[in-house]
């Protein structure tokens, strides 16, 4: 199965909650834009529900859109993320949205994960294969 590895910039940021709760915790909304380098090339977008305790850890679940190509494989495919944030670097795994490629990405499916140690940059792992 083939490995992906590679970064992502997040170049656009908004989150807002909708829920207050006790001690500080809260429950938000967010969505952002990426782009990507490496194995992946191209750009994306995401939205999230995140929900944060009141000692600022949260958990989350994001849904990613990304246009682009997976090592050279030009199209788009869909990624659902759950993770969690513990104050400092967030880390989740991956899932591919089966079903939801196109292009030469149609048939695309895998899992992996994602690392970010703070601030616009991440990095990530897909292990994959087209269909």
């Amino acid at each position: 199965m083939p490995h992906a590895t590679g970064s992502f910039h997040v170049s656009d940021m908004a989150e807002d909650p909708y829920k207050e709760l006790a001690d500080g915790a809260k429950l938000t909304r967010a969505s952002g834009a990426q782009d990507y380098r490496g194995d992946i090339e191209g750009r994306g977008n995401v939205q999230w529900l995140m929900s944060y305790r009141p000692d600022g850890t949260a958990h989350f679940v994001g849904i990613w859109h990304v246009q682009g190509s997976v090592d050279g494989h030009d199209g788009s495919f869909a990624i659902e993320s759950i993770g969690e944030f513990d104050g400092k670097q967030s880390h989740g795994s991956w899932s591919i949205v089966e079903g939801l490629g196109e292009g030469e990405l149609a048939g695309l499916k895998g899992s992996g994960r994602l690392t970010a140690p703070g601030g616009a940059d991440a990095s990530y792992e897909l292990d994959y294969e087209l269909g």
